[in-house]
Formats: C-alpha cells, structure tokens, sequence
C-alpha cells in the first residue's frame, strides 16, 4: 500500500486546547519526541504502537491514550492499513503537571464513556459558534481524566444546587446574543465549571448549551416572522453565522430559517 498522510488542524477558540489535530496515515512512523502540552488521543481505525518511557503501548480502537507532557514517545502504525487519529493538545490549565507520574504509569484508557465524550468534544470543537458546547464537554472530559489518574482523589460529585442551576439560566437568558463563556459563568456564579454543566443539566434537563441555542432559536423565530432576512437574523440572535443558525434551527424546527419565514408569509412548508 502507498504511504498516505491526511492531515487536518486547527486552534479552536475554546480556552484550554491548544489544537486539534486530525490525521489518516499509512506507511508513516513518526520517531521520538515531545509536546509542551497534554496529548489526548482516539484511534478510530487501525491502531498505533508507540514507545512511552521506555516502556510500549498500544491504542486498540476502544481506548482513550492520554501522553503527558515533555515526556518522549513515538508512533507506527500496528498493520500497513495505517491509523486514523483524532488528538487534542491540551494546556496545563486543562490537567496539571501533578498528574504526569499518573499518565505516564497508565497512559491508555479503557472508558468507553469517556471515549464517547472526546468524540461529541471533537465534533463541537469543528463547529464554528459552538464553543460553550465544546467547553462544556471537555469540562466533563477532564473530570474523567481526574478520575482516573487521581482515583483515590475523585472530585466529590456535589449535590444539586438549585440556586446554581437557576443563576445560570438567568445569566444564559441575560446573555442571550452576546453569549457567555463556561469560564466566566462558573466566575459570575460561583460554581466549578463541571459542577455547574452537571447542576444545570440535573435541575432542568437539558444541557446549558441546548438550552442556550433552543432559546436562541426561538428568538430567531420572532424575527423572521418580523421580516429579518436569515443572515441578519443569525447576528441578531447570537449565532456565528447564517451557517450556524441554520444548522440548529433545522435541527429543533425541521425546516431552514429561509422556508420557516416564508411560512410566515403564509406559504405552506412541508418538512417530510
């Protein structure tokens, strides 16, 4: 088989990560070296042998590998059909520095749990204007992390706080087109960010970025029935773009913003 290497990377404008990085190779070994950050990986075909402190390790298709940082390691594919990776690069401020003996005696993670979360987080972090989702999503991630490198530390699960639950609504409410970031709202409401995602969830039912893009949608709604045209209405409403607020209003409505506000106009819209 020809060797093949795909890549594809951004910096995503979530605090935290570093970059996102994914790639499809073949017939490729990349030789030893190290990273400034945290590298969170999923193999989602094939699989990758890789040295970590003198010692080999191996990422079948079910686990998560986390490879601290400043610590050598390489990688080569298992067979010649190669691998096909996804990775994030996270910051110290995501895991600290404490937890490097952990990772380095562990490095490879049977979670399926925790396999699925880094996969929503990846698909959030492709998603220009989805960012408190994805921030919400690695909160929930790191605290997984936590609990597996520090499992006789696990963070104490807080009971529910209503109070918490309903300041964050009303600062989602108060915030509705400007937005607000994860960071900020756990600031403003006093609260640990995975504590805060976890309350609001439990007291309401719904996750704090759901219920952030279903009320802006519902804003969207009235201003096309106004007479907005569909790109203004996405500013108006605080989505990234046209792209953006079709993309979820599609998704909660059924039809597009431009069919929904001809439907305003008394023009009959079938969705099947």
């Amino acid at each position: 088989m020809a060797a093949q290497r795909e890549v594809s990377a951004w910096r995503p404008r979530v605090p935290g990560v570093v970059e996102v990085f994914h790639a499809h190779y073949t017939g490729y070994a990349y030789p030893m070296h190290v990273h400034d950050a945290w590298t969170l990986l999923i193999v989602d075909d094939g699989a990758v042998r890789y040295d970590l402190d003198r010692h080999e390790h191996g990422t079948p298709h079910d686990t998560v590998s986390l490879l601290p940082p400043h610590v050598p390691h390489n990688g080569s594919p298992v067979t010649e059909r190669g691998f096909r990776k996804r990775v994030l690069y996270l910051d110290l401020s995501v895991l600290d520095a404490g937890l490097v003996g952990a990772a380095v005696d562990g490095p490879d993670l049977r979670d399926p749990l925790l396999r699925a979360r880094i996969g929503q987080l990846h698909t959030a972090l492709g998603r220009p204007g989805d960012e408190f989702e994805a921030a919400s999503r690695l909160t929930l991630v790191t605290e997984r992390l936590y609990g597996h490198l520090r499992p006789r530390q696990r963070l104490r699960v807080p009971p529910p706080d209503r109070g918490v639950a309903h300041r964050l609504r009303e600062l989602l409410d108060a915030r509705l087109v400007e937005g607000v970031t994860l960071q900020e709202a756990a600031r403003l409401v006093h609260a640990h960010p995975a504590h805060l995602v976890r309350a609001f969830s439990r007291r309401f039912g719904i996750a704090p970025h759901q219920y952030l893009m279903s009320r802006r949608v519902e804003h969207a709604r009235r201003l096309l029935l106004r007479g907005m045209r569909p790109a203004d209405t996405a500013v108006a409403s605080g989505f990234y773009d046209q792209a953006h607020l079709t993309r979820h209003f599609r998704r909660l409505v059924g039809v597009t913003p431009g069919r929904y506000a001809r439907a305003g106009d008394g023009a009959a819209v079938r969705t099947g």
